[in-house]
Formats: C-alpha cells, structure tokens, sequence
C-alpha cells in the first residue's frame, strides 16, 4: 500500500453538485451560484445548503423563509460562474434568467435550468463562517425533455460539478454501476 500524506484539513468531498439558489431579495429575483447543497432527508425531501454569512442570499432567505434549487446544465455554466462571482448586494441579476414562480410565490426558479425544487425554509443552523439552511422541498419543477419514464435523466439534465481546492467545473461522465446491485457482486 501506497504511503499516506496529510494534506490538511482544506479537503472537500469530490464532486460536489453546482446549483443557483434563488431567493427574492429586495423585492427583486436573486441567484448564487452554491456547490455546498445536498439532501438530507426523506421523507420529507429535505434540503441543506450553506451559505457565507457574509452573502446576500441569507438575509432574503431568512426575510421570506423560501428558497429554490435550480440545477443547471452545463449549457448554463458561464451564467452560473457569474452568479457567484457578483454579488446581488450590487448588481441586479434578476434579468440573467426568465423566472419563474410556484405555489409559494417567493422562491424564484429559473426556466433554463431542467430541474427546480421550490424549498421552504424549515431551519436555519448558524456555523462558525456559514449558515446552513434547510428546507423542504414542496415541488420540483422539471423541463420535460429532462425526463426518461417520467423521472429526470442525467444525462439529458447535464448537469456539472465542483471540484475544490482546485476550482474547477466538470461534466458527468458515463455510468460505471448501479446502486444496491453491484455491491451484491462483491457479497459473493
């Protein structure tokens, strides 16, 4: 076995999903492009996200108790870099997407994206640099050419990740398993 090299503790889990969290902030659609996203629960779908206390984003999440969680494809890729790299403190990016609005009226999606999931905020957990938001998904919203037997579809989704410290953006490469099945394989 190979030696093992401690590397520190700026590590992060490999990859990690790129989304465009959408609030309404100052009465007006915001995006931030966010990696730190993941689902958390169930039933009910639960999701987490952690956000900078630092971002705008927070105050408008926190004002409406609503958020989105927009997966955009690749094709959206420069769209969602500069949703992180301004801030909606001072730029307005209510016009970098057509938006639009579900049954909770505050949480602003996104048409571009194939997949949109409505969240309202159960929890809030404040962390040392971050807040942690959880929220549970109410509906998803799913352009229909993203689906195969009406579930969404990975690769027509085309949806990329993160990968840090590094900071690069990656495509979904090609399926290699399935799950709770190959393992059964290696169970002999």
């Amino acid at each position: 076995m190979e030696e093992r090299i401690n590397i520190g503790t700026n590590a992060f889990l490999y990859p990690m999903p790129m989304v465009l969290v959408g609030t309404t902030a100052q009465e007006r659609a915001n995006f931030m492009a966010v990696a730190w996203a993941a689902r958390v629960n169930g039933n009910p779908p639960i999701l987490a996200i952690a956000l900078n206390q630092r971002h705008y984003t927070p105050a408008g999440i926190r004002e409406h108790r609503t958020f989105s969680v927009n997966i955009p494809s690749v094709d959206l890729m420069a769209q969602t870099d500069y949703c992180g790299l301004v801030s909606g403190r001072e730029t307005d990016k209510s016009g970098v997407f057509a938006v639009f609005y579900g049954e909770l009226e505050t949480a602003p999606m996104i048409k571009q994206c194939p997949l949109c999931m409505e969240c309202k905020l159960l929890d809030v957990v404040s962390l040392p640099s971050h807040y942690l938001f959880l929220g549970e998904v109410v509906a998803t919203y799913a352009d229909k050419n993203c689906l195969t037997d009406g579930r969404p579809d990975i690769q027509k989704v085309n949806p990329f990740v993160l990968t840090m410290p590094d900071n690069n953006y990656w495509s979904i490469g090609q399926q290699v398993g399935r799950a709770w099945s190959i393992g059964k394989e290696f169970q002999g």
